[in-house]
């Protein structure tokens, strides 16, 4: 393994780090949409039942883009973690094939 590949692995963490947090940030942001939504939905019609609030807030075309944007990260988020996975086991076949190479230096 060479210096080039450790920064690379440290680059992929940093891009994982981030879809990470964009992934976590849009499930959170998701409930205050939904809060601001059936929020505009009572003040279009006071007095509307929390049912419906609901389902304007969830039919909603901005909580439908919303929804997409969550389907990216999580996307984003799992592709990099299985990077993440593929490099590791890369590294620990490296390693793996040096203490071979170590312990049958040591049978000669």
């Amino acid at each position: 393994m060479s210096a080039e590949n450790f920064a690379e692995i440290e680059a992929l963490g940093e891009k994982y780090a981030e879809a990470e947090a964009n992934r976590i940030y849009l499930l959170e942001y998701r409930k205050s949409l939904k809060a601001i939504l059936m929020a505009q939905a009572e003040a279009d019609c006071p007095g509307m039942a929390l049912q419906k609030q609901e389902r304007f807030a969830y039919s909603h075309q901005e909580y439908l883009l919303l929804l997409d944007g969550i389907k990216a990260a999580v996307h984003q988020s799992a592709k990099l973690r299985h990077q993440i996975k593929v490099m590791d086991t890369r590294f620990e076949t490296w390693r793996t094939k040096q203490a071979t190479l170590r312990a049958e230096m040591n049978l000669r």
